[in-house]
C-alpha cells in the first residue's frame, strides 16, 4: 500500500477428488470474487444477496447477484456436478483437482507464483485444465470458450 503497509492475499484453493490412475485428472480453475456494484447501479435486487426470482418456466428460476454468472455460479456447477455424482453413487469419470481464487478481478495476484510452486506436484498427474469463467453475451445467448491462445480449438454444436 502506499503507506508501505502489507496486506495478506486471500489464499487459493487447492482441492482434489479422486486419484485413480487409471483416469484422466481434470484440473478445473474458477474464481470468486466480484467486480464493485450499487444497487443504484441499476440492480433490481441487493446485488450482494444472491436472490432467486422465478422465471416464468416450470423449472427455471433467475439467480440474482453480483457474480451469479461470473464467476461464482460456473465454480458452484462444478461443485454441484461432483455432488450428484457422489449422491446417486456414481463413478467419478474422472479424478478432479480444483483451483479456487479471489483475486482474479485484480489480476490475480500470487496466482502465478502458485503455479510455478506447484507445477512438479500438485499440478504434475494433470491432463486436462477446464477455465469455467466466461460470461453470456445476453439473457438469451451463453458464450461458450473453446479455446485461448496457445489452445487447441474444437467445434461444437448444440442442438
Amino acid at each position: 500500500l502506499p503507506d508501505g503497509q502489507n496486506l495478506l492475499l486471500p489464499p487459493v484453493i487447492l482441492a482434489e477428488l479422486g486419484k485413480d490412475p487409471q483416469k484422466p485428472t481434470v484440473c478445473f480453475y474458477g474464481h470468486v470474487d466480484v467486480q464493485p456494484a450499487k444497487k443504484e447501479d441499476g440492480w433490481k435486487t441487493d446485488p450482494y444477496t444472491l436472490t432467486e426470482i422465478n422465471g416464468g418456466y416450470l423449472i427455471v428460476r433467475n439467480l440474482y447477484g453480483r457474480g451469479a454468472t461470473d464467476n461464482k455460479g460456473p465454480v458452484l456447477a462444478w461443485i454441484n456436478a461432483v455432488e450428484t455424482f457422489r449422491a446417486l453413487k456414481l463413478a467419478m469419470p474422472v479424478n478432479f483437482k480444483f483451483v479456487i481464487e479471489g483475486m482474479e478481478e485484480a489480476g490475480s495476484l500470487g496466482l502465478e507464483k502458485l503455479l510455478a510452486e506447484e507445477k512438479r506436484c500438485f499440478f504434475a498427474d494433470v491432463d486436462y485444465f477446464v477455465i469455467s469463467d466466461n460470461l453470456w453475451l445476453s439473457k438469451r445467448k451463453p458464450a461458450l470458450t473453446y479455446g485461448t491462445r496457445g489452445s487447441a480449438c474444437f467445434f461444437v454444436e448444440v442442438k
